[in-house]
C-alpha cells in the first residue's frame, strides 16, 4: 500500500509540475523523462538479462533516423513512420544478439561487439548524403503552438506529457515483464547461464528477446528525440557519449530495479544543469566538466553504494523489498 501512495504521489507530482514550471524548467523535466524511458529500455538487456551493451546508441539512432527520413523525404508522419524506426532497429539488435550469442561472446566482448555496431553505423551515416551526411538531418519545425501527435509537431508541453507517457508505460511494462516467465527466465541468465541452461532455459532465445526488446524501447526514443529537438547528426545519434547517457541512469539508481532508472534521471539531468548554469554564473567554460562530474558521481556510487541509489534509499524508507515487486533486486 505504501508503495502504491507513493507511486501515486510521484506521478501526480509529474503530471503536475508544468503548471509551476516555466519554458527552461519544462525543457529540464523532458530530459528527465526522456532519460529515464532510456535507462528502462536499457534495464531490461542490462539490468534484468544481464547483457551489458556499450553501443545502445546504435538502435535509437536508427530509431530516429529511419523515422525522421521517411517525415522530411516523403512526408510520412512520424507516429506512421515509427512502426519501420522501430522494426529496423529490432532488426540491428536480432543481428547483433544472434551474432554474439551464437558464437558465446560474452561479457566485456560482447560490450564491445555493441560499440563495433554502433561506431560502424555512424561512420556509415556520416556517408549518406540523402541523410544529410556529417552536416545533419534538419526536421521542418513547423508550429510550435499546436498539438499534432500524428506528426509530432507542437508546443514542449505536448512533448512533455508524451514523453511522460512513454517513461510510464516503460515502467509498466518492465514491472508486468519481472513478473512473467520471461522475467524470470532473464534474472535466471543474469545469475547462472550455465545453471539456467541445465533447468531447460533457452538461454539463447531468453538473451534474443531482451536485447530485441530494449532495441524497439530505445528506437521509439530516438524518434522522440529526433522530433524534440528537430536535428540529428550521425556522431550526436551513434557516439559513444550518447551510449553512455544512456547507461549512467539505471546504473546510479539501481541496476535492475524499476525506480532505479527513474531516480537517477532525477539526479544525473539536474546535476548537469546546475553545473552549466554554475560555469555560466562563474564565466569561465571547461569543457568536459560535465562528464567529469558524472564520473565522479559514478565512481562515488560504485564505491559507497555499489546496488545503487534507490536500494539504499528504499531500506531507508522503509520498503520492504518483498512488498516492493521489484523481483530484479
Amino acid at each position: 500500500m505504501r508503495r502504491r501512495i507513493a507511486l501515486l504521489a510521484l506521478l501526480s507530482a509529474f503530471v503536475l509540475a508544468p503548471l509551476a514550471a516555466g519554458p527552461y524548467l519544462l525543457s529540464v523535466l523532458v530530459v528527465v523523462m526522456y532519460m529515464a524511458y532510456l535507462g528502462q529500455a536499457w534495464n531490461i538487456m542490462m539490468g534484468f538479462a544481464g547483457q551489458l551493451s556499450l553501443g545502445h546508441s546504435l538502435y535509437g539512432g536508427l530509431g530516429a533516423y529511419v523515422t525522421a527520413a521517411l517525415f522530411v523525404n516523403w512526408g510520412v508522419p512520424a507516429v506512421l513512420g515509427l512502426p519501420a524506426g522501430i522494426a529496423v532497429a529490432v532488426a540491428a539488435g536480432a543481428v547483433v544478439g544472434a551474432l554474439g550469442f551464437r558464437f558465446g561472446v560474452k561479457g566485456v566482448y560482447f560490450a564491445l561487439l555493441t560499440i563495433a555496431f554502433a561506431e560502424f553505423t555512424r561512420v556509415l551515416f556520416e556517408h549518406i548524403p540523402s541523410l544529410g551526411g556529417t552536416g545533419g538531418l534538419f526536421l521542418p519545425v513547423g508550429s510550435r503552438d499546436g498539438v499534432d501527435l500524428l506528426r509530432l509537431r507542437g508546443h514542449p508541453l505536448m512533448f512533455y506529457y508524451l514523453i511522460l507517457a512513454m517513461a510510464v508505460g516503460a515502467f509498466l511494462l518492465c514491472r508486468r515483464l519481472l513478473a512473467c516467465r520471461i522475467g524470470y527466465q532473464w534474472l535466471a541468465v543474469r545469475e547462472d547461464q550455465e545453471a539456467a541452461q541445465a533447468l531447460g532455459i533457452n538461454v539463447f532465445r531468453a538473451k534474443l528477446a531482451a536485447v530485441m526488446l530494449s532495441a524497439g524501447l530505445t528506437a521509439a526514443g530516438g524518434v522522440f528525440f529526433a522530433f524534440y529537438y528537430n536535428t540529428l547528426f550521425p556522431t550526436q545519434a551513434f557516439g559513444m557519449g550518447r551510449s553512455i547517457d544512456i547507461i549512467l541512469a539505471p546504473i546510479v539508481g539501481g541496476l535492475g530495479t524499476l525506480f532505479g532508472p527513474i531516480l537517477g534521471a532525477l539526479i544525473l539531468t539536474p546535476l548537469g544543469e546546475l553545473i552549466t548554469w554554475g560555469t555560466e554564473a562563474l564565466g569561465f567554460k571547461a569543457a568536459g566538466l560535465k562528464q567529469l562530474c558524472y564520473g565522479l558521481s559514478l565512481l562515488a556510487i560504485v564505491k559507497f553504494l555499489p546496488d545503487g541509489v534507490w536500494p539504499w534509499l528504499r531500506r531507508r524508507i522503509g520498503f520492504d523489498p518483498a512488498d516492493d515487486e521489484e523481483e530484479g533486486t
